[in-house]
């Protein structure tokens, strides 16, 4: 399964599944990521943390950690950072 954190930037996905438990789970959903929202990543840092999206029309910004728990579906995967660019063959 795909997590938020290989999302490219410029994609939209849609959240299936929020892993881990406890505070962290909880501090997610309480930003407003559950199951069946839409998230867009808009930026992704050098380092791929942190990552920033959009969701529910603000602004958020997740830690790597937190951004590898959220199982996500659509859009497009690969390597966080990387800026998108075009791969050569």
């Amino acid at each position: 399964m795909q997590t938020l954190r290989t999302v490219m930037p410029g994609k939209t996905v849609q959240v299936v599944k929020i892993t881990g438990g406890g505070a962290i789970k909880r501090r997610i959903m309480d930003m407003g990521i559950t199951k069946g929202v839409d998230v867009f990543v808009r930026k992704v840092a050098p380092l791929g943390d942190p990552v920033e999206v959009t969701v529910r029309g603000y602004e958020l910004s997740l830690r790597k950690a937190d951004a590898e728990s959220i199982e996500v579906e659509g859009g497009g995967a690969g390597r966080a950072g990387s800026g998108g660019g075009a791969r050569r063959q």
